[in-house]
């Protein structure tokens, strides 16, 4: 036989290495493919708001820290939790829980430099907590003879507590004990508020009215006239120059400045309740009811804009506004806190509003969480007051000022 012409060798040769080269290639990159490492993870979602915070019990109160992301919470078991929050998707973390209560927390409060916790219950205590840590600093266990209410902090030193029975204590915390203690509610007393002065204290109260008390000269002062149902909360707007009131019945209370005897004007919004406020800016308010609506309403001339947020069908016992006004938390019966965005509301132009609900719209929901406008749900929110009803915008200012010319 023939030998094959060394080029054909060659050349088989040359093939023969091509295809073993392709094939270790080949075994090569299907050694990758098996080792191949996962795919990173995706980036955390950023939401509009923090994720809903879930508990085991029933919420009462919330209060956010002064400078830092942080919420506390307190049950109706008597436990207080303390969440860091962020937009971020699963970032919201338990800091520290506290079951120092022996009965449900009613109120929580933190000190102006964000390192302690205040809270008063049912159990007719108040505790101080130190905020880093969770730790118990101060504990004033009989601080009233029945359930207290209400708590607010005056200054870094002085701290105001109303009970069920109607009565008010002042505590000097550097002593421990209460230079003011004066009943002259019938019932149980729902907020306090106090004036940029630190001299006129306000309570809401069960009994229907609101109290006034001079806290410079430690005596009371006077008690509004009675209103038709509760009065659930008190807060100071209008850069200090009205007082308004939530109340059972669904209404709003406005109170003029030095003016505390009657009320200069009512608001009767179409809710089962107004039980918690919380001013957003000198003229806009939210307002929690017994529905699980929030609703944002406006302050002179008086309207609701629409809704912020709800919890579907519960009750909602507090909301609260973080220090920045970006968020506002609300928590109820479906024992869960929920966050709101209620950065836009300053800059709403009540009267552009007014314009369109002429024209027949309906109300918008003023958060991307909030239910459309569109239901009959918020059909009716708008009601007139008791101004006339054929009264110009321009006149309501008017008014306004006429009503306020005798204030600080």
């Amino acid at each position: 036989m023939m030998a094959a012409p060394m080029e054909e060798v060659e050349a088989a040769t040359l093939s023969n290495e091509t295809d073993s080269l392709e094939k270790d290639t080949n075994a090569v990159e299907e050694e990758e493919d098996d080792t191949e490492e996962p795919e990173e993870p995706k980036e955390p979602r950023v939401r509009e708001t923090p994720e809903d915070i879930q508990f085991e019990a029933i919420v009462n109160t919330l209060a956010f820290h002064p400078t830092q992301d942080i919420l506390a919470a307190g049950d109706i078991d008597g436990d207080i939790y303390v969440y860091s929050y962020s937009c971020t998707e699963g970032e919201n973390k338990e800091l520290w829980s506290s079951g120092h209560h022996l009965k449900s927390c009613r109120q929580l409060a933190f000190s102006q430099d964000g390192q302690k916790l205040f809270s008063v219950s049912k159990d007719k205590s108040i505790h101080i907590m130190d905020v880093e840590g969770g730790k118990l600093v101060t504990r004033i266990p009989k601080a009233h003879s029945v359930p207290i209410n209400a708590l607010l902090l005056v200054d870094e030193n002085l701290l105001a507590t109303g009970d069920d029975g109607g009565t008010l204590k002042v505590w000097d915390m550097r002593k421990g004990t209460a230079f003011m203690d004066l009943k002259h509610h019938e019932d149980y007393i729902s907020g306090i508020a106090i004036d940029q002065a630190k001299r006129t204290l306000l309570t809401s109260s069960g009994d229907g009215t609101m109290g006034v008390f001079n806290i410079k000269r430690r005596r009371f002062e006077l008690l509004s006239e009675f209103q038709s149902g509760d009065l659930t909360s008190v807060v100071i707007m209008k850069r200090g120059r009205k007082v308004v009131c939530g109340s059972s019945e669904g209404t709003i209370y406005i109170f003029n400045w030095n003016g505390f005897g009657a009320t200069s004007d009512r608001f009767a919004v179409r809710a089962e309740s107004v039980d918690s406020i919380v001013p957003i800016t000198d003229s806009i308010l939210c307002a929690a009811s017994m529905d699980g609506v929030i609703r944002a309403i406006n302050l002179l001339p008086n309207r609701v804009l629409g809704s912020v947020g709800q919890h579907v069908g519960e009750p909602i016992e507090q909301i609260a506004r973080s220090s920045d006004a970006h968020f506002l938390a609300s928590c109820a019966h479906d024992q869960r806190v929920k966050f709101w965005d209620v950065s836009g509301l300053p800059d709403m132009v009540v009267s552009d509003y007014r314009r369109r609900k002429k024209k027949g719209g309906s109300l918008k929901s003023l958060s991307g969480k909030a239910f459309g406008a569109g239901d009959d749900f918020f059909s009716g929110l708008l009601e007139e007051t008791e101004e006339k009803k054929g009264e110009e915008e321009e006149e309501e200012d008017e008014e306004e000022e006429d009503s306020d010319s005798g204030s600080d």
